[in-house]
C-alpha cells in the first residue's frame, strides 16, 4: 500500500468487507473502518456498536472483537505483510446520528437536530419509530434560567439532515446531587 489516498479508501472498503462478518460473530455492527498511515506504519481504525438497545458497547466485548479483527487480519490472504497498529473502538457522542439505529440507540437524550428547510432543532428524543423520531424541543431561555419545553413534535427521517447528542452536564449534577441526598438519607437511617 503506498498511502495515496485513493489506496488507503481501497483497502478501507477491502477491509470492511473482510472485517464484517467477524465483528457481526460477536452481534455488533461494524459501523467504519479507516486506515491512515504514520511513519510508514499502517494504522487501522474500526469503529464497532451495538446492533440495537440503548447504552454502548462494553469493554470487555470491544477487547474480545479486538482479539477476532487481529486474527482476521493476520490470516487476511491479500494483506501485504506491512505492519499495522490496530485501534477498535466504539462511536463516541461526537458521531453524527446519521442512520434509524443511531436515533434508536439515543432514545430519551438531548439532541441537536440539522433540518432540512428549517431551522436547527435542540430537544430530547422521546419515540423513535421506522419512518422518524418524537422529539421534545427545548425552548430557549435567558441564561440562568430553568430550560422550557416546547409541544412534542414527530420528524420525518426524510426531513432529517443529522443530528448530534448534547452533553447535559446539569442532568449529571443533578444525578449526583440525588445520590448524595441519598447517601445522607442512608447515614441519617443508621445514626
Amino acid at each position: 500500500m503506498t498511502g495515496k489516498p485513493a489506496d488507503i479508501q481501497q483497502e478501507a472498503a477491502r477491509l470492511t468487507e473482510l472485517l464484517e462478518p467477524t465483528v457481526a460473530s460477536h452481534q455488533l455492527i461494524l459501523e467504519e473502518v479507516q486506515v491512515r498511515m504514520a511513519g510508514g506504519q499502517r494504522i487501522v481504525h474500526v469503529v464497532v456498536d451495538l446492533l440495537e438497545g440503548t447504552g454502548g458497547v462494553e469493554l470487555d466485548q470491544v477487547a474480545e472483537v479486538s482479539r477476532s479483527i487481529s486474527e482476521a487480519l493476520d490470516s487476511d490472504p491479500k494483506d501485504t505483510a506491512e505492519p499495522y497498529e490496530l485501534e477498535v473502538s466504539s462511536p463516541g457522542v461526537s458521531r453524527p446520528l446519521t442512520e434509524p439505529r443511531h436515533w434508536h440507540r439515543n432514545l430519551g437524550r438531548m439532541v441537536k437536530i440539522n433540518m432540512i428547510g428549517e431551522e436547527n432543532l435542540l430537544g430530547r428524543i422521546t419515540e423513535v419509530t421506522e419512518t422518524g423520531i418524537t422529539l421534545v424541543p427545548e425552548i430557549e431561555v435567558k441564561k440562568g434560567m430553568k430550560p422550557k419545553t416546547g409541544e412534542a413534535r414527530n420528524i420525518e427521517f426524510s426531513s432529517i439532515r443529522r443530528g448530534h447528542i448534547e452533553v447535559e452536564f446539569s442532568r449529571a449534577e443533578e444525578a449526583d446531587l440525588q445520590e448524595l441526598e441519598l447517601d445522607n438519607y442512608e447515614e441519617n437511617l443508621e445514626a
